[in-house]
């Protein structure tokens, strides 16, 4: 697909090509095929028409991933308006603050959603909607509510011979740098910043996708990411509909056994997932049916036998269901001891490193290119540097810019000066080395990095990763108190019971794992303590630990 054709060309053309496909499916719910989108949007631009919604207003979306989300979102931006999509596992506060901060005329909600919500606390809606059914549940404009009551009879009137596809003709973006969609970040600093993504950014990062990935119409896509998430939005639901693809909504971040059920089912073409998710399904699945008295320690061992690695990655692959081309992970850190595992199989992932100021993307490569612990090089239309003396061997901050950027934050000039420069480079915040040929390496986040009183730099995540690999640990967190280095874990309690281990049993094993992590470190990234922690750490809808939350964890 070209560059040149806009974001809406790509919805309007597929929409108009694969009239009679499937396209969207709830996961063991409903189907609509993309002459039904097609009908569900013409309906939804009466309304918006009648209500006097006019393009560049705002509307709100918040709900669990679902066939009506898509719909939802795609009639707002196919009118003009702006979509909010917001991720329905913010509190209800920050939701309420999102939807007037914004200034969205109506808000779109899931059942559950709105259960925690409170209207009152949101005046400047005209209307609230429930995604199940589209039944608007507030109403304080009387056209909304007439045009909602006789949706069906204005449809019938204005298309009196049935809806065909030479009647889509939606109204296209102004121009690139029009803006398209406000996205909320879920940062693990503790507040959230709406990120304008003009139609510039969508298109830019749809095509990218299509440059990339060999989804051809019908192939089937998984959508497990939240679709409030950019990552979600773009990888599976905006490209999977331009392509053509049948998308299933998976409702919540599944487990291991509802994916390799699912997938087995749906054989998805692409995947896009959170590191945490192939952790898991590898830890927990692949590794114990090799060999369940080893387990977790094959990640460190060199495999040799060739028929061993084929039987491992015939493993893996079923677990995805065995018809895939790629994975695609992104959204947070990846283990390095699980990567290098799947890189000695030969398992097609790739990692793809974005934010969502990017929407996402910034670098990636093709699973056949990737270097280990490499996110890739720079994305098509997109100029990466690190900003340091020698950024082969000295970590400097990403820095970016070209067509994925944001126009900004949303009503915050102060914030988007502090991120993008006066030359237009977007400051990344992740510290990164690139290679001679621009393969780029994140080692961490700039302010997650801790300073020593003896001056020496140490990047957390690499000390977790290889502590999240030791008998018993689900996730850790290195934290610096008192200018010493501790570890926060939290063990894997289910396994250690079920193998009949008592507290004080693991307890004593995370001081063993402490004393032969250290054995791997250098003396100035030595781990003086543990501390236990009894429950999952809170995160990010990317599943980034929030980091902020646990400085000061006693123990």
């Amino acid at each position: 697909m070209e560059q040149e054709q806009g974001f809406i060309d790509y919805i309007e053309q597929s929409i108009i090509k694969n009239w009679d496909r499937n396209a969207l499916t709830d996961y063991k719910g409903v189907t609509l095929q993309y002459k039904d989108v097609a009908r569900k949007i013409a309906k939804f631009h009466i309304v918006l028409e009648s209500a006097g919604i006019q393009p560049g207003d705002k509307i709100a979306v918040c709900g669990r991933n679902s066939a009506h989300w898509a719909v939802a979102f795609l009639a707002t931006v196919t009118y003009g308006a702006v979509i909010v999509p917001i991720l329905h596992e913010f509190k209800a506060d920050n939701i309420h603050n999102i939807v007037n901060h914004s200034e969205a005329k109506l808000l779109f909600v899931g059942d559950r959603a709105w259960e925690n919500l409170n209207e009152e606390a949101m005046p400047l809606l005209m209307g609230i909607v429930l995604l199940t059914d589209f039944t608007p549940v507030v109403c304080r404009n009387e056209q909304l509510m007439e045009a909602f009551e006789h949706r069906n009879v204005l449809y019938g009137a204005r298309f009196p011979k049935n809806f065909r596809p030479e009647h889509i003709s939606y109204r296209k973006e102004e121009s690139p740098e029009e803006l398209a969609v406000i996205n909320y970040t879920s940062g693990t600093t503790g507040y959230s910043k709406g990120v304008m993504l003009p139609y510039r950014s969508l298109e830019s990062n749809v095509a990218y996708c299509h440059e990339m990935l060999p989804v051809r119409p019908g192939d089937h896509i998984v959508s497990m990411l939240p679709l409030g998430h950019v990552f979600g939005m773009v990888y599976d639901f905006l490209y999977g509909f331009s392509a053509g693809a049948h998308l299933y909504f998976l409702t919540r971040m599944p487990s291991p056994k509802i994916i390799a059920q699912s997938f087995s089912e749906i054989k998805p073409r692409v995947i896009s997932c959170v590191p945490l998710i192939v952790e898991k399904i590898i830890k927990k699945d692949i590794l114990p049916r090799i060999d369940n008295k080893i387990g977790k320690l094959l990640l460190r061992m060199p495999i040799v036998n060739d028929r061993i690695k084929a039987d491992m990655r015939k493993k893996a692959m079923e677990a995805f269901g065995n018809n895939f081309d790629e994975i695609i992970i992104g959204g947070a850190p990846f283990n390095a001891d699980v990567e290098r595992f799947l890189k000695q199989i030969s398992f097609p992932y790739t990692i793809a490193y974005g934010m969502t100021e990017c929407g996402p993307i910034i670098c990636s490569s093709r699973w056949e290119t990737l270097k280990p612990a490499s996110c890739g090089k720079a994305a098509t239309r997109m100029e990466v540097k690190i900003a340091s003396p020698d950024p082969q061997n000295v970590a400097g901050e990403i820095i970016c810019k070209g067509a994925n950027l944001m126009l900004g934050y949303y009503k915050n000039a102060e914030a988007t000066s502090q991120i993008i420069d006066i030359n237009g480079w977007l400051h990344t915040g992740d510290l990164a080395t690139m290679d001679a040929e621009g393969y780029v390496t994140v080692r961490g986040r700039s302010k997650n990095m801790l300073l020593t009183a003896s001056g020496q730099n140490i990047y957390p995540e690499e000390i977790e990763s290889k502590l999240n690999n030791m008998p018993y640990v689900s996730e850790s967190l290195i934290l610096l108190q008192k200018d010493k280095l501790v570890a926060l874990i939290y063990p894997d309690f289910d396994d250690a019971f079920a193998h009949g281990l008592e507290q004080s049993d693991v307890e004593k094993i995370m001081e063993d794992n402490r004393n032969e992590l250290n054995l791997q470190l250098p003396a100035y990234s030595q781990i003086t303590k543990v501390k236990i922690h009894f429950e999952e750490f809170e995160k990010t809808a990317k599943k980034s630990i929030k980091r902020f939350m646990y400085q000061e964890a006693k123990g």
